[in-house]
Formats: structure tokens, C-alpha cells, sequence
């Protein structure tokens, strides 16, 4: 049995439960999700500003019924995806 990274843990489960696309701002705390999205079948879409990744991910969770997915870095970036999620939160979006 070969040793999998908690990235490919990560991205394994999202598999798993069905999600197909992902939006981010890369950032250094998750780089071995980053590594693992690549040879994934996970669509992965690189946008240029948190808050902006968070409502693509409640856009495309709107549309498509599914759970929209993002990832910020630590700190300023989970500062600026805040409005995002709580948007969501409050509109009952998976």
C-alpha cells in the first residue's frame, strides 16, 4: 500500500462525495491539495479574489443543486471569503 499526503486525503473525499468543481486563490497553506487537485478529475478554477471564489462556489451550488466548494489561505484570505460564506450560510446553500 503506497502512502497517500493529507492533500490527496483531502481531495480523495471530495471525490467521494461527488464534488466536481472547486474554486480558489492558491495559497501556501494547502499547497498538497493544490498537488493533488492536479491529477484529479476535480475541475479546479483559479480566481483572483476570495470573495469573489466564495460566491462562484454558491453560484454554481445554486445552479447546479450541488455543494459548491472553495479554498482560501489562513488569515487575510479566510477574512475576505467571510461574506461569501455567510451568505450562503444564511440562503440555506449546500
Amino acid at each position: 500500500m503506497s502512502e497517500r499526503s493529507g492533500g490527496q486525503l483531502v481531495v480523495d473525499q471530495l471525490a467521494n462525495e461527488g464534488v466536481q468543481t472547486v474554486f480558489c486563490v492558491p495559497g501556501e497553506s494547502y499547497l498538497e491539495v493544490l498537488d493533488a487537485l492536479h491529477d484529479s478529475p476535480i475541475k479546479l478554477v483559479v480566481c483572483r479574489q476570495e470573495g469573489g471564489a466564495g460566491y462562484m462556489a454558491d453560484a454554481h451550488a445554486r445552479i447546479t443543486g450541488k455543494t459548491g466548494v472553495f479554498m482560501v489561505t489562513r488569515g487575510p484570505g479566510a477574512a475576505n471569503a467571510m461574506v461569501a460564506l455567510h451568505t450562503a450560510w444564511q440562503d440555506s446553500v449546500p
